[in-house]
Formats: C-alpha cells, structure tokens, sequence
C-alpha cells in the first residue's frame, strides 16, 4: 500500500558497543579537589572528678583531725571531773570515749588520704561508711530531739540538789542551748553524710577512679552491699571488745552480766561478730544463716533484760558513787526506754538488711555475680 512506511535500517554489527568505547578513549576530566576533614575529637563518656575527689578528701581528713582533738579533750574531761560533785570519773568512763574517738579520727583519716590519691577502695568503703553513718545519724538525732530536753532538765536539777543551788538558766536559754545541739548534730549526722552518699555514689566517680587506679582492690571482690554488712560486723566486733574490757556490763537474758561474765560475754559477741565479717567477705552461705539467726536471740535478749533487770543496780555493783548514779537515773535514756527501742530498732533495721542480702549468697560453691564498682549499698549508683 502507498501510505506504509519503509523498513528502518538494521544497525551495522557493532554499532551498539560504539558509545561505550567512545566513552572509555574520550580523556578524562580531572576530580574534583576533595578537602581534609579532621578527625572529629572522641568525646569521653564520663567526666573526670579530681578535683571532687580532692575536696571531699580534704573534707575528711579534717574531720578526722577533729576526732582526733577530741581524744586530749577526753582526757582532760576525766581530769576535771575530779572537782564534780560525783567525784572522779572512772577510767573505764573515758577510756572507752578515748577509743572511739581515735577509732573514728583513724578511720577518716585513711580515707579522706585515698580519696586524695583518687584510690577505688576508699571510695568503696567511703559510700558504705557514709550510708551507715546516715542510718545511725538519723536514729541518734531522733534520739536526740526528744530525750535531750528531759535528760538536761534532770541533770541541772540533780546538781542543784547536790549543790543546794537555785536554778541558773531559764527556759529560753535552754531552749536556744538545745536547739544548737540538735542542728549541731543534724548537720554533722545526717547532711555531711548525704553529701557523701551523694558524691561517691556517682557513677563518673566510680571511672575516675577505676582509670587513676586501674588494678582491682580487695574492696571490689565483693557487691558494694555485702561489703557494708563486713564493715558493720567489723566495726560492732571492735566496738564490744572495746565496751567489754571498759564497761562489762552485758544484757543476757533478764539480768546484766558484769565484771569477768560481762566481759566475757561481750568477747563472745565480739568474736561472733568477727567471723560473720570474714565470712560475708568469702560469701559464705553459712555465715548469713548464722547471722540471720543470731539476730532475733540478741534483741530478744535485750528486750528481756531492759524489761526486768535493774541497771542502776548493775552499776552499783561496778563500784559506781551515789552522786553517779543519781545523775544516771535522771536521764531519760536510762529512766525510760529509749534506750531499749533504739536498739530493738537498729537490731531490726539489720535484720531486714540481711533478708535482702540473701540475693548476695547461693547455698552453691560458686559464688555470685559481683556488682561493679559503681554499685550503691540499695541504690544504683
């Protein structure tokens, strides 16, 4: 037909490969000039607390320079208790107070030392020390705050019986005394130690040190929380050998053990309380079975002897003057029972701390887990 189009041309053979070699000889364009990009500086994960670190160790050691003034004072207290009415203090009064002074100053000055050499072990035993110092802190300002008006009542109207005196200070006046006492005490019991627990809890804390001391100390061999029940149990054991050898008298079971028996029985409890401190450190399923039984007999004995046993009485038989004991009965921590519910009250608080260290402990040879260093006593750090 006359409207049909004629046949396209077959393309010659090799036709379609042209432009690809044409491609290929055609001379190359030169690249672009490309521009060095520096590397972008590694942002490190944790920020570095050296000088935190410094502070607060410089913050101990000065505490533990106040601890330590606190022994000539003791000493120079028991001196002038000469001129009191009661007579001279006995040495097993100040010599207990002297210990535990020196134990204290001892104790913040060894860490407050290697937390200015940025050492992983001071910062573990100093959150563990700063918790218990939190828990004791609160129950001694309770304490405080409310037997501290009655007991200085009852001393200043004993020595104005003993001296045939009218009374000195008025009601304001002891108000104002009482109320720094207390702030005095919250501050030092219950804020330093926060500021503690809240610093060396933290986790960059835990890096800075881990970096600056890199070989593992015998503090991380064990969960943070575990390590706080071995100082607790280390410190108590020393805290009775030391009340024991200067004040044996020992509540057992409705009447109070003194002179050879009560210190005997304070060494006993002593010595228990050494091994249970081992043999947390080890994770010993034992030792937690142990203290987890000997802690309800302990309150139980307690319990029964501020109940029924006489402690004015006891303290007679320690060769203690009549002046003494009537200020002793005047306080209210030894006329009541705040005495008895502070410690039903810390025997109970350790008790429920050991149900929730069961998870630390397997009834298996092998041990648990250890939690890393950055670990709080309950907390995350």
């Amino acid at each position: 037909m006359d409207n049909e189009l004629p046949p396209e041309p077959s393309p010659e053979p090799g036709s379609e490969i042209r432009p690809s070699l044409e491609a290929e000889l055609a001379p190359s364009q030169p690249a672009a000039p490309t521009l060095a990009v520096p590397p972008m500086p590694q942002v490190s994960p944790y920020r570095d607390r050296r000088t935190g670190l410094l502070i607060f160790g410089v913050v101990q050691i000065i505490l533990g320079l106040l601890a330590a003034l606190m022994v000539p004072l003791a000493a120079l207290g028991a001196f002038l208790s000469r001129l009191a009415p009661g007579g001279a203090m006995r040495p097993a009064q100040y010599l207990s107070g002297i210990a535990t002074y020196a134990l204290f100053a001892a104790g913040l000055l060894t860490l407050g030392a290697g937390s200015v050499q940025m050492k992983r072990w001071a910062r573990a035993l100093t959150v563990v020390v700063s918790w218990y110092w939190l828990v004791a802190g609160v129950l001694i300002t309770v304490l405080l705050t409310a037997a501290l008006p009655v007991m200085m009542r009852g001393i200043l109207q004993a020595q104005q019986r003993a001296n045939g005196q009218p009374e000195g200070l008025s009601a304001g006046v002891m108000a104002v005394i009482l109320t720094i006492i207390i702030v005095f005490a919250a501050v030092f019991l219950i804020v330093v130690p926060i500021a503690f627990v809240a610093f060396y809890s933290r986790q960059d804390v835990a890096e800075t040190c881990r970096r600056r001391d890199p070989v593992e100390p015998w503090t991380d061999r064990v969960p943070l929380p575990v390590l706080g029940a071995c100082v607790v149990l280390g410190v108590q054991a020393l805290y009775l050998f030391v009340v024991g050898a200067t004040t044996p008298l020992f509540p057992f079971f409705g009447r109070y053990l003194t002179g050879i028996p009560g210190f005997a029985g304070f060494l006993v409890m002593a010595l228990l309380d050494g091994y249970l401190a081992i043999a947390f450190f080890r994770l010993q399923w034992a030792g937690w079975w142990i203290a987890l039984l000997a802690a309800p007999v302990r309150m139980l004995s307690m319990a029964l002897t501020y109940a029924r046993a006489d402690l004015m009485q006891a303290y007679s038989k320690m060769g203690w003057s009549d002046t003494q004991i009537e200020l002793l009965n005047s306080s209210p921590f030894f006329r009541s029972h705040l005495i008895l519910w502070w410690s039903l009250i810390s025997v109970v608080l350790f008790f429920g701390y050991l149900i929730w260290l069961k998870r630390y402990f397997k009834a298996t040879d092998t041990p648990p887990a250890r939690e890393s260093g950055a670990s709080a006593i309950g907390l995350k750090a």
